[in-house]
């Protein structure tokens, strides 16, 4: 089973061109998922039928599993035997009768344009590193791209004097987005003065954003430094390296923006995802109205 795991992985990512994050969650839901056949005696794939499967994702939610998480394992599931099926490995599959649980939408964590000038203030461009930190944060919120996209840009990615840059997305699509003046600004006094010094002799790497290694930074490195500047910034919200993401999209539509051009800056696939947003505007402007009418 390993190998048509390692199989199908390979698969998502050369055809589909599905991002590595992705790929290793996949992987990881596969693994925990054939160590639960393997507990339960079954060498094979062919041995797991719907009654295996309804096990597994019984056993997941005993062991307090949140529903997220066992609608991601049977989606995970439901893909691999697919493949298994259009590739020949087995005639029928067993998921297919079964529904993904229906899920609430959570509306996505902001930070208020106050909470966001607090934390881009903490970076001192003093150090290289310091110099870095303010660039991607800068960055991030001025142009609403992900995190993995952030630390897959390459230097020659950003185009500094018409304004934008070049990411790619989910399923390798590409999209131009553009960059803000104070990003931009960032942006080129890290390239003058903390890339080179971070850099070092690896004068060939095109990575943009580096480690103090000199090498591409990583999204668990970059989680640190998010971490880090929101509890200097005494911003008692959790935050993600994707909640600036989240403002980035809700401060476009409070003030304005058309739902189609911030789904195009976001690169959503359907604009469904994207008008998520507009619940967390009606929701601020409920709270905005309660707070400050004199009759709310």
């Amino acid at each position: 089973m390993a190998d048509l795991i390692s199989n199908f992985i390979d698969y998502l990512g050369k055809q589909k061109g599905l991002a590595e994050n992705t790929l290793d969650s996949y992987g990881r839901d596969l693994k925990q998922y054939k160590t639960f056949l393997e507990n339960g005696g079954k060498t094979s794939i062919e041995d797991a039928g719907p009654a295996t499967i309804v096990a597994y994702l019984l056993h997941l939610q005993k062991q307090g599993r949140a529903p997220a998480t066992i609608a991601r394992r049977l989606a995970a599931l439901k893909a691999f035997y697919q493949y298994l099926v259009r590739e020949n490995f087995l005639q029928n599959d067993p998921t297919s009768n079964l529904e993904s649980p229906k899920l609430e939408k959570r509306l996505p964590k902001v930070l208020t344009v106050r909470e966001v000038d607090m934390l881009l203030k903490q970076p001192k461009p003093t150090t290289p590193t310091g110099l870095r930190d303010r660039a991607m944060l800068e960055l991030l919120y001025a142009t609403g791209i992900r995190v993995s996209e952030l630390i897959s840009l390459n230097v020659s990615d950003l185009n500094l004097e018409m304004g934008f840059l070049k990411c790619r997305g989910k399923g390798a699509r590409e999209r131009i987005v553009p960059v803000g003046s104070m990003a931009l600004k960032s942006v080129r006094q890290y390239l003058q003065e903390g890339r080179p010094r971070i850099l070092g002799s690896n004068t060939q790497e095109p990575s943009l954003f580096l480690n103090h290694h000199g090498r591409r930074l990583t999204r668990q490195g970059f989680w640190k430094i998010v971490r880090k500047y929101a509890q200097e910034a005494k911003i008692r919200k959790h935050i993600t390296p994707h909640t600036l993401r989240h403002s980035f999209a809700t401060h476009l539509l409070e003030n304005g923006a058309d739902l189609r051009s911030v789904q195009e800056m976001l690169g959503h696939a359907d604009i469904s995802t994207t008008q998520i947003y507009t619940q967390v505007t009606k929701g601020r402007l409920k709270e905005i109205y309660a707070r400050t009418h004199p009759r709310a």
